[in-house]
């Protein structure tokens, strides 16, 4: 009996110290939308380190449809959160990138990185709150603002977020 107490202790030690961008569920001002549910659409153009509109205002409650269009010649992401989530997620995708995964135009998709001795099996660019858009490409990410604060969209490849690809997210009342 005490055996199983310290083995689930353990076990939820394990889960708390894991990394927050491990699970999807870190994200605590909304949540991702089906696109039928969005109450608008904003199109976003996405250029070489550049995000047109650079600021957006949001409604506390709303459902809004991004339309991403990147019309640069580097693959890039639109990734919401706050200014510490970003900084985390640039760490997962610098490793991305070092481990060969991403590439200045796409992403490489079915990689086993546990194969390649990196420790990194199953490495995905798949949290709800981001959505990488290759070059000449449309990408859609659909989202519900769950209270009022204050964001940043932002693209997390290595280099870019640096060069000054972000941009202010205000959620209000």
């Amino acid at each position: 009996m005490l055996m199983g107490k310290r083995l689930i202790l353990a076990a939820c030690a394990i889960v708390l110290s894991a990394p927050s961008w491990a699970s999807p569920g870190h994200v605590d001002f909304g949540q991702p939308a089906p696109a039928a549910k969005a109450s608008r659409s904003i199109e976003v153009v996405v250029g070489d380190m550049t995000f047109s509109p650079a600021s957006l205002d949001i409604k506390a409650g709303e459902t809004v449809r991004f339309v991403l269009i990147n019309k640069g010649q580097l693959l890039h992401e639109f990734n919401l959160g706050d200014a510490a989530m970003h900084a985390e997620h640039q760490q997962q995708m610098l490793k991305m990138q070092q481990n060969g995964q991403l590439m200045p135009t796409a992403m490489k998709q079915g990689m086993d990185h546990g194969a390649m001795g990196h420790g990194q099996a199953g490495m995905r660019h798949d949290d709800p709150n981001s959505v990488l858009v290759e070059p000449g490409k449309t990408a859609e990410l659909t989202w519900t603002f769950s209270k009022v604060t204050r964001l940043e969209f932002a693209c997390n490849i290595p280099g870019h977020y640096q060069a000054g690809m972000k941009g202010d997210l205000t959620v209000r009342q």
